[in-house]
């Protein structure tokens, strides 16, 4: 063999052994990438584990309990008896609940309350705030009224909580339709501790002036604003709430004994006006004789009854009145 043909030969060796070489690396670089997409198959599937068995968990986990009212339970009536102060910041002639900051009208909500606890029958202070005030003035819009504003809102359930009490939102319409109110509240309707009350003395007809003449209601508006509520309160899986109507003559909410109840909404008629103690008894065994249909309210005026009376005259009252508001 000539040196040429040696030559060749050392170069195919040589080229053949850069081919293994190659071919090894390959080989090891594929077996590498295999190893990494098993150990990511691997750690994946253990992720998709993970995540399963954490949505197992999380279903097997009992669902978070209900909201509750301020303290406890969820039934108003007859669990409770309420006891509130009726009132707005905006002057201290409209209520107790308007004299002084919102803390302190709550610690004398407090105090005022304490006679009213009975055995198996606690208190549950609330706050009447008028959310919708009826005005002399037409203003702008020509309704009569004027709406507390949002943060006005939100610092008297602040306050209520503070004090594990209920708010309920007044609603004194002027010549306003008293649903258009009521939806305007609907943000703190959805609350748990949001109740609702309705004041057709202030629910003035066409060409009638606040005042001047005294309005009314009738059932069939009651029985709309029940239905909302009690949408709110399916719609929410929320505790029991009050709407309270007000009234103090036998017109004030025609029909009445067309007034429906609602599932998850405690009707109650307060029996309003100011007077001496005789005729104020009078007048609740007039408006709630025979009626059990609705749960019963009794207001009082620290300022315009005459020989305001004791809780625990109050308390003598047939039926017992299940919410008593000071004004």
């Amino acid at each position: 063999m000539d040196a040429e043909a040696r030559r060749r030969r050392r170069a195919e060796a040589r080229r053949r052994t850069r081919r293994q070489r190659r071919l090894a690396l390959a080989v090891a670089v594929g077996a590498v990438a295999a190893g990494l997409a098993a150990l990511g198959s691997t750690t994946g599937g253990s992720q998709n584990g993970d995540s399963k068995d954490a949505a197992v968990e999380a279903e097997s986990r009992p669902p978070p309990p209900p909201p509750e009212l301020p303290r406890g339970g969820r039934r108003i009536f007859p669990d409770y008896t309420v006891v509130a102060f009726y009132g707005a910041p905006q002057t201290e002639e409209l209520g107790a609940l308007g004299i002084g900051s919102p803390a302190a009208a709550g610690r004398r909500l407090e105090r005022q309350a304490r006679p009213y606890r009975r055995a198996g029958r606690p208190v549950l202070p609330a706050f009447e705030l008028l959310a919708t005030i009826v005005q002399a003035a037409p203003g702008d819009d020509g309704d009569h009224s004027l709406r507390q504003t949002p943060r006005t809102i939100r610092r008297y359930l602040r306050a209520a909580r503070a004090r594990r009490a209920l708010l309920i939102l007044d609603i004194q319409p002027g010549r306003a339709p008293f649903m258009r109110e009521v939806r305007a509240f609907r943000r703190f309707l959805k609350e748990p501790d949001v109740s609702l009350a309705l004041d057709p003395e202030w629910s003035m007809a066409p060409g009638e002036l606040p005042g001047q003449q005294i309005g009314s209601t009738d059932a069939a508006t009651v029985n709309r604003v029940s239905r909302y509520l009690s949408r709110i309160v399916r719609a929410g899986n929320l505790p029991q709430k009050l709407l309270v109507v007000h009234r103090f003559t036998q017109d004030m909410i025609r029909d009445d004994r067309r007034l429906e109840r609602h599932s998850g909404v405690a009707l109650t008629v307060n029996v309003d006006g100011f007077g001496d103690q005789p005729n104020k008894i009078s007048k609740y065994r007039a408006f709630t004789r025979g009626r059990r249909d609705r749960h019963h309210g009794f207001k009082l005026f620290y300022e315009e009854d005459l020989n305001l009376m004791t809780p625990r005259q109050v308390l003598r009252l047939r039926p017992r009145p299940e919410l008593v508001v000071y004004e």
